[in-house]
């Protein structure tokens, strides 16, 4: 069997075993994602820890709450707010699935990120912030 040059290629699958401990990375990405659509930090500075369609999901997010905050007239401003919570599961061995709860200001939210392990190391596949 021939192996082709995409496949060469592709990402390799990495057990969770083989990952350092998640917790921080969630940590730092809900962070970042909330700067993010604050629009106090650069959405390409997130780039390495997406998988590219949820780095373009997030870049879209981002712009819809860039033109809401111009449309107010609103200026970024850094988000107050603390994780109460990481809820967590592994479905299979080189994913893991997680909820954070972070509480702001004037209302509590939920972000939900899927990691998977690939070429050694952790990676956003999915972000959904509720």
């Amino acid at each position: 069997m021939t192996t082709t040059l995409s496949e060469y290629f592709a990402p390799q699958p990495t057990s969770a075993a083989d990952l350092p401990d998640p917790v921080p990375l969630l940590r730092s990405l809900t962070q970042g994602v909330l700067e993010v659509l604050a629009g106090v930090r650069e959405v390409d500075q997130l780039a390495r820890w997406f998988s590219e369609e949820a780095f373009r999901a997030l870049v879209t997010r981002a712009n819809l709450s860039a033109r809401a905050r111009s449309a107010r007239g609103l200026a970024p401003t850094r988000p107050a707010f603390r994780i109460l919570s990481i809820h967590q599961s592994s479905p299979v061995d080189s994913a893991v699935e997680a909820a954070i709860v972070v509480a702001g200001p004037g209302r509590t939210r939920a972000v939900a990120i899927r990691l998977e392990g690939l070429d050694g190391r952790w990676r956003a596949s999915s972000l959904a912030v509720l």
